[in-house]
């Protein structure tokens, strides 16, 4: 164990990184973008296939309304940052899961999206479903799935890069994906970090106030998650903590992010 642990430490140091947008921290990066979108396509078609798919006209239409309007605003900050290629490979796809007890929400990487009718009573409207969506695309494009990736990689193969391992053992590393991406009924696994979680946030009250929302409504939004929590943890919860210091933190992003926003 000692061994693997100092193998996959030396790996680290050597490893190329990425750096996410906005925050500027330093990620490690063993994984390619299009390697996690083609296996990010694999599992959304899966968990589609297997979900109860929403027919709600009016619920649909506002999830793919409010998506698109954050995916927007995504793309339109990296244009600006001169970073499109960033977002290279996105196909941007939004999908109502009808499933009122889940109350969750996920975007794998390459913009493949699922709500689930359970989060709708707490997002209330279609600015505090933003709240939620920018938060979730933000995991995306902030590549916090390839950076759990790598993580595991580094962890479990020594260090071996994806294809390396996914050619030699793709059982392990097609669980290494979905224990880090999990979505559906078994829900991510592996929870988001601290900083991980907080730099979500920050994008996410950016992008989603670029789109047109009021990133103000973050702060009853999080109060409702917190108050439902008292109730049960619903699976958002489970990987996204709320409490006093995150509500605290979103507020004091709020100058930052409302110079981005222009009501619609």
């Amino acid at each position: 164990m000692l061994k693997k642990f100092v193998l996959a430490s030396s790996f680290l140091l050597a490893a190329g990184c990425t750096t996410v947008p906005i925050t500027g921290r330093r990620q490690l990066s063993l994984v390619s973008d299009s390697e996690m979108n083609t296996l990010a396509v694999t599992q959304y078609k899966q968990t589609l296939g297997t979900a109860k798919l929403s027919t709600n006209a009016e619920e649909v239409a506002m999830v793919r309304r409010v998506g698109q309007r954050v995916a927007a605003a995504v793309e339109q900050y990296f244009k600006q940052q001169g970073q499109s290629s960033q977002l290279d490979g996105y196909q941007w796809e939004f999908n109502l899961i009808d499933d009122p007890k889940t109350v969750n929400a996920w975007c794998m990487p390459g913009g493949k999206v699922a709500v689930y009718t359970g989060i709708l009573p707490l997002t209330r409207d279609e600015n505090g479903l933003a709240v939620v969506l920018g938060h979730e695309i933000s995991h995306a494009v902030a590549k916090h799935g390839a950076e759990r990736m790598s993580d595991q990689l580094a962890l479990q193969l020594g260090g071996t890069a994806l294809a390396t391992a996914f050619s030699q053992n793709p059982t392990a590393t097609g669980n290494i994906f979905n224990t880090v991406i999990g979505a559906g009924e078994q829900g991510a696994a592996l929870a988001f970090s601290r900083r991980q979680e907080s730099e979500a946030d920050h994008l996410g009250l950016i992008f989603m106030a670029m789109a047109g929302y009021d990133p103000a409504g973050a702060v009853p939004f999080w109060e409702r998650m917190a108050a439902q929590s008292q109730n049960g943890t619903p699976v958002f919860l489970s990987d996204h903590p709320a409490d006093a210091t995150r509500i605290a933190d979103i507020k004091r992003l709020l100058p930052e992010a409302e110079k981005y926003y222009k009501p619609r």
